[in-house]
């Protein structure tokens, strides 16, 4: 492999001190980490025969089932050629599979089945332009799901029964202004969730006659940290995770007839994060929580029992992903930081576990790193969970510091309604193994540690949102971490985002910066939401800013990269999805036009077939390739050859492919010249 190993042309001296700590370390080539998994998404079918699960078919990711009990058997049920599939669900049928797939990424999803007997796939909503979701899958109804389609309205989603061996939809709820729904097993709608022009959300409940009455009203403040979850079994309660009242949200369970609510569990330091409820019975089995690594709480015994024998099995925090009707027999994957993802197949009856297999073979042949939870603290006190990696080389002793000051990428995670965690990371080992320290952090706004923490965020990008990211690199370099000289900013959609404000908002801390589908100008991207996005419109005021208004446009402007695109002074490479809604082309092309007036050079790369983010891997490797040999130029780090990265991409680099080492060569190769 030592032919791949290419140094950049800056920073020489540090490249060639790494390559030199690194002589015995090999590097990891893409593939491994950026190419399709093995097996993928392991479910078992209601009755526990069957097992299914996603793997490669000729490149593209499809649907295997063989029997549960033999995953060598396994045969592919699907014939995906394109974008492969990314989620799919057992029906109660045990012979009917459903899964999603959209449309080059433009999230117009649609519903398939595929019937295990037959072989045939069904497409269940052939409707053009239009998104649907699943909404519902009971084991009361096994020849029916429960979808919802924004064919009527591109703002709402109407309920539809639709049933599987014909397709034949029956319409349940035409939708007068919901966010979303809590349905019980029959597929009756019992609960309404809408938000007001003020961004409060009001829950209502749904009598035998079909009106509505109020049950709940979650204030602003509340409206991220609180939500109904399902019903009891008896249809008479709701668990409800709630903030109401206090910090953390806690698990609930609430009276749908006199509100009254039953405590039943919380933290002080977090939200609780999940429940597990029985499959037919939904009664509380257990509930997690998640600061530093994810945890479950066991509340019935037998869980509990089921839970130690599990932490025993193997290494990594636990996630049961599948059960039949029963809930005799569980899929359990084990998610370690430092190795491949294992399944296995749970008895509970003998409380005994049989492995299945990895979700990546290959990672068990190279070198991974440990991923250390740090916390730092922002600049008015406020903890930033965080996690770091070091290149193994560099961390002999495992006490999570090198020996001197390494160089440092900055991996933001999108959202900002979302949250990093402990566990396998793809970016954290490439780029580890690349030889630099990196770190992901949660700002002010990551979910999970409470109202007040996600609440500090409001109207806080580019300001305190970014200051919690200047503070976490300031302590890496006051911690010897970083070399404050060699740090770079990358990340995807917020990330991106937050990658273009430290370019143009600080510019002097970072080297270099990579955005992936970011936003550059809040004005824009807030007047070009998904309309299905436009009911929850209120709530994006409350958080980002409010585009209708002058003094709201002037803040946001004020906050957004674009405006400050004449202070870009370190190299920057942007990649985008030619068809994503969320976060659409024109925020790149805007700030790439105003680079190129400011004759500010820049490195952009369009594809024409992803949305918000790249799902194919040929195309995730293909940007990768650029992103490590932009990294290795600007932060002298190493990087496998850029001519080995394009197969079966459809990348067009738009601008600024001198920006990139070996990238001008390899488009001409690809292009046969």
């Amino acid at each position: 492999m030592r032919d791949l190993l290419v140094l950049g042309t800056l920073a020489v001296a540090a490249a060639t001190s790494l390559a030199q700590d690194s002589s015995d370390v090999r590097l990891i080539p893409r593939q491994v980490l950026w190419g399709n998994p093995d097996k993928a998404q392991a479910r078992i079918s209601p009755d526990g025969k069957r097992l299914s699960f996603l793997a490669p078919v000729e490149g593209v990711l499809n649907v295997w089932v063989g029997p549960v009990d033999d995953p060598a058997a396994a045969k592919p049920v699907t014939n995906d050629r394109k974008r492969g599939i990314q989620e799919y669900f057992w029906t109660y049928t045990n012979r009917d599979l459903v899964y999603l797939q959209d449309r080059d990424g433009d999230e117009n999803w649609r519903v398939y089945r595929v019937n295990l007997d037959s072989g045939e796939v069904k497409d269940l909503t052939p409707l053009e332009g239009v998104q649907a979701r699943i909404e519902e899958v009971s084991h009361l109804v096994p020849g029916e799901i429960l979808v919802g389609l924004n064919d009527r309205n591109k703002q709402l989603h109407d309920l539809y029964r639709i049933n599987l061996e014909t397709g034949e939809r029956k319409l349940v709820l035409e939708n007068q202004g919901f966010l979303g729904f809590i349905n019980d097993d029959e597929y009756r709608v019992r609960i309404g969730v809408t938000m007001s022009p003020t961004g409060s959300v009001m829950a209502v409940t749904f009598g035998p006659d079909g009106k509505p009455r109020p049950l709940l009203t979650i204030a602003p403040e509340d409206v991220l940290t609180t939500n109904p979850v399902r019903l009891t079994k008896d249809g008479k309660s709701v668990y409800l995770i709630s903030s109401q009242g206090r910090n953390t949200a806690a698990l609930m369970a609430m009276d749908l007839e006199t509100g009254a609510t039953k405590l039943l569990a919380e933290d002080p330091r977090v939200d609780i994060g999940g429940a597990m409820l029985h499959p037919t019975e939904h009664t509380l089995q257990a509930y997690s929580t998640e600061y530093l690594r994810q945890e479950w709480h066991a509340v019935d015994p037998a869980v509990a029992r089921d839970l130690e024998v599990l932490a025993k099995v193997a290494r990594g925090d636990i996630n049961v992903s599948s059960r039949t009707l029963d809930d005799r027999v569980w899929i359990v994957s084990f998610i370690p930081d430092d190795g491949p993802v294992a399944y296995y197949r749970y008895d509970r009856d003998r409380r005994e576990a049989h492995f299945l297999f990895v979700h990546r073979q290959g990672l068990s042949d190279w070198p991974l790193a440990p991923l250390r939870p740090v916390v730092p603290k922002s600049r008015d006190g406020l903890d930033l969970v965080s996690y770091l990696t070091l290149p193994t080389w560099e961390d002999p002793d495992g006490n999570g510091r090198p020996a001197h000051p390494l160089p440092l990428v900055l991996w933001i995670h999108g959202g900002p309604w979302a949250r990093d965690s402990w566990g396998y990371n793809p970016v954290h080992q490439w780029l580890a193994n690349r030889g630099y320290a990196v770190l992901s952090v949660n700002y002010r706004g990551s979910t999970g540690f409470g109202k007040a923490f996600i609440n500090a965020a409001n109207r806080e990008w580019g300001r305190k949102m970014h200051e919690d990211v200047v503070d976490a690199v300031q302590w890496a370099v006051r911690e010897g971490i970083a070399d404050p000289a060699r740090v770079a900013i990358t990340g995807g959609s917020y990330g991106g985002y937050e990658t273009l404000a430290g370019l143009t908002m600080t510019p002097e801390l970072f080297a270099c910066g990579v955005d992936l589908v970011g936003p550059s100008n809040l004005v824009t991207f807030l007047e070009h939401v998904p309309e299905y996005w436009i009911p929850i419109l209120p709530l994006l005021k409350d958080r980002v800013g409010d585009q209708t208004t002058e003094a709201g446009r002037a803040q946001l402007l004020e906050e957004s990269p674009i405006t400050y695109v004449d202070r870009i002074a370190k190299p920057l490479l942007i990649g985008q999805g030619a068809n994503d809604p969320r976060v659409p082309q024109q925020e790149s092309d805007q700030i790439v036009a105003a680079m190129r007036e400011h004759h500010i050079p820049v490195t952009y790369a369009l594809f024409s077939d992803e949305g918000h983010g790249f799902v194919r891997p040929e195309n995730t490797t293909a940007f990768f390739a650029l992103e490590e040999a932009f990294l290795a130029k600007h932060l002298g780090g190493r990087f496998e050859a850029v001519r080995d990265g394009f197969a079966g991409s459809s990348i067009k680099v738009l601008e600024g492919a001198d920006g990139v080492p070996g990238l001008p060569a390899a488009l001409e190769q690809r292009e046969g010249r």
